[in-house]
């Protein structure tokens, strides 16, 4: 057997203590598959002294993670500290100037520099992979830049974060309000102390800009992806998506078009009304799943956990297993020099239907005022539904009015929102959500 692919693990949180806990359980099947064993030389840590569950003794260690990328035994770096930038970004760069693989699960950093990465990969000649970035355990990367590879890739859609997912889901089956379910999340794990990050829709979006370039052979543009989070979201509309045939889901959308000019790339993360038959729809809990449609392909699903230590361990391995093997393509599935360029597309020009919710004054006049904004901005009304109240205290509270447009150009409804804006019948900003398919 060949000589060991020689490794050094930068991060010893969860998911490091997983590969070196994979790396010694299925020791003898990672290396008949990658036809030589991998093996770690070396970690690094912030805390050498912190008691992990894992002998460490046969690894030498580093306290500036950044020398691993120096040392003579070591063929691959793994980063698992995250972060876009500081000791994260400095170690990828090292690694990748001094020749070694580079193997990360930090969307983060590949969202933020993936192009400058990608570019000194190719100038060393040295390996660079990061399926464990998107989707956990999901092989998505793999899935497009491999397996669909004889595919022109129409549309990518997915379900790119758990902990969202798993707020929605759970208002969904108990009908509970954001905020309850995001502290039950965070108890459970499911949710960082600051959420910020998941619930505003800034992972699912690093996720997204990579996804859409390696589907569409375009630079890496997580500047131009439009996203927003979770948190407008209330136990009634998660109710009138259910009466009208959907689930609410925070989906990343992404799809490229050509003209004149050149390509259009759009790329949103936003929550959805899905269609109950949609493969989407019926992703609950703390899950990923991402939907693409290739030209002869059809429309390929890949579902499975979007993170925790095995999975992404499980991509980490894998991906370990190919530079074992000498598999190593372009990252972004093209040559980086072959990357198109491409300009955001203009969100307005597409055509689609919307739900719309509206907090208002419960008092006379307020309904028409909705109603004549929507006829002068040529928006067409599919149905409308206002929950009044009907207690003494009708007229102080404000109430929900909830409207489904028909399909019509989405420049239509940002004109009757312009139209609404600062008008004393709105108790706060509209939720606007687009129906998916």
């Amino acid at each position: 057997m060949a000589d060991s692919l020689r490794i050094a693990l930068a991060g010893l949180g969860t998911v490091g203590v997983g590969v070196i806990n994979l790396l010694a359980e299925n020791g003898g099947v990672i290396a008949g598959r990658a036809g030589r064993p991998i093996t770690i030389t070396a970690v690094s840590a912030r805390d050498r002294q912190k008691d992990r569950g894992v002998d460490l003794s046969a690894y030498g260690w580093e306290d500036d993670m950044t020398a691993l990328a120096a040392r003579d035994d070591v063929d691959v770096v793994v980063e698992l500290v995250g972060g876009s930038d500081g000791p994260a970004l400095a170690l990828a760069r090292s690694a990748l100037s001094c020749g070694k693989g580079l193997v990360t699960a930090n969307k983060a950093m590949v969202a933020h520099h993936g192009m400058e990465l990608a570019k000194a990969a190719a100038a060393n000649d040295a390996p660079l992979r990061f399926e464990a970035a998107v989707a956990g355990g999901i092989p998505v990367i793999k899935g497009l830049s491999e397996g669909a590879a004889a595919n022109k890739i129409e549309q990518v859609q997915g379900i790119l974060n758990g902990t969202c997912n798993y707020i929605l889901s759970q208002m969904e089956s108990t009908g509970a309000d954001f905020g309850d379910v995001l502290k039950e999340a965070q108890a459970l794990g499911y949710a960082e102390a600051d959420p910020t990050f998941d619930i505003e829709g800034v992972d699912a979006a690093h996720k997204l800009a990579i996804l859409a370039a390696i589907a569409f052979g375009t630079k890496l543009d997580f500047d131009a992806v439009d996203s927003t989070g979770i948190s407008a979201i209330r136990s009634a509309d998660i109710s009138q998506a259910d009466a009208l045939g959907y689930v609410i889901r925070l989906i990343g959308l992404a799809d490229c078009s050509s003209d004149d000019s050149g390509n259009r790339l759009f790329q949103k993360v936003a929550p959805c009304l899905v269609p109950k038959d949609h493969p989407l729809a019926r992703v609950d809990g703390p899950t990923n799943a991402v939907v693409a449609d290739g030209n002869f392909s059809g429309r390929l699903l890949f579902e499975g956990a979007g993170a925790g230590d095995g999975p992404t361990a499980s991509a980490v391995v894998a991906d370990l297993i190919d530079i074992a093997r000498g598999m190593t393509p372009p990252p972004f599935s093209l040559p980086v020099e072959q990357l198109a360029q491409s300009t955001p597309a203009d969100p307005d020009g597409r055509i689609s239907s919307v739900y719309m919710r509206f907090l208002v004054a419960d008092r006379p006049g307020v309904m028409a005022e909705l109603t004549a904004a929507m006829r002068d901005a040529g928006v067409s009304i599919e149905s409308l539904i206002q929950h009044g109240r009907h207690d003494e205290n009708s007229g102080e509270e404000p109430v929900i009015v909830a409207m489904v447009t028909h399909e019509g150009p989405e420049s239509a409804v940002t004109r009757a929102l312009d139209l609404l804006a600062g008008s004393p019948a709105l108790a706060e900003e509209p939720l606007v959500m687009r129906l998916l398919g």
